[in-house]
């Protein structure tokens, strides 16, 4: 986010901050670069902490001690070096979208780590890769929009469960909310396709409905702090059963409600929407 940020306001500060944010970026970019896991993506906090048997001492807080390489995180990284010019000509940029496509779900979704859920994750991946020039009319890019705009809400909005960590017909299924709403516009819109519009203008409408006083309301929590999984990554149900020792119910999950989410997300989205009309206007 921190490049992300500097990298805009670069281009109407004065000179002499301007060099000041050069710099810093700069630093971060070098930073990203390497943390980046030997696997091709990127992690909230480590890198290649991934060894399950660090799991297995009895003191980790919530059991979740690994820090394994993220869809979510990896996209948002690259959000975050398109913004600075770095393209899939770039080896540690080819190596994150190799990574993501190899953990895209068969439905095209993307598996949420850090915001609940697929929604989320395929959201982030949609915008990563659309920063880094890759082409959004690949078939694996247009399979996850489908994906998303199938799962539009008949009032406009999306949501999903936090059951959906455990269940997967729960993937993109819940109540519409504020900041999941944003996250699928955000998703679509950054396909650049006209097939979308109006999924993402019903979108809007909804939040636009739902804006009360300044702001919007979130009573559902859409932030995942552990899904309770135990190692801290995404698990294959069918290979991995005997980890399997909580239900829908998350009882050894850690939910959050970011409380910000339900503020800025969706003022992000309505931004890009609004910027995203002022072109089509101009073409």
């Amino acid at each position: 986010v921190a490049v992300l940020v500097l990298s805009r306001i670069k281009q109407i500060a004065p000179s002499d901050l301007r060099k000041r944010i050069e710099f810093a970026v700069d630093r971060a970019v070098k930073w990203l670069f390497a943390m980046q896991s030997s696997n091709g993506g990127w992690a909230a906090f480590d890198r290649d902490n991934n060894h399950w048997i660090m799991a297995e001492i009895p003191f980790c807080d919530f059991g979740e001690v690994l820090d394994p390489p993220s869809v979510d995180v990896t996209a948002h990284v690259l959000e975050a070096l398109g913004s600075v010019g770095y393209k899939l000509n770039h080896p540690a940029v080819q190596k994150a979208v190799e990574f993501i496509f190899r953990e895209q779900e068969r439905d095209g979704s993307w598996f949420g780590r850090w915001g609940v859920n697929y929604i989320y994750g395929t959201s982030a991946v949609l915008s990563g890769l659309q920063a880094v020039g890759f082409p959004m009319n690949d078939p694996r890019v247009i399979k996850a929009a489908e994906w998303l705009a199938s799962k539009q809400n008949p009032d406009g909005g999306w949501g999903e469960s936090c059951a959906s960590y455990m269940d997967d017909t729960m993937r993109g299924c819940g109540p519409s909310t504020p900041s999941q709403t944003a996250w699928a516009i955000l998703g679509l819109i950054n396909v650049r396709s006209p097939k979308y519009t109006g999924n993402i203008l019903q979108g809007v409408q909804w939040l636009i409905k739902n804006h009360t006083e300044g702001t919007w309301s979130e009573k559902h929590y859409t932030g995942c702090g552990f899904p309770g999984y135990g190692i801290g990554e995404r698990i294959r149900y069918k290979r991995n059963t005997f980890l399997l020792t909580q239900g829908r119910e998350l009882s050894r999950g850690f939910m959050i409600n970011y409380n910000m989410y339900r503020h800025y997300f969706p003022l992000q989205a309505l931004g890009r929407v609004k910027h995203w009309l002022q072109r089509s206007q101009r073409s």
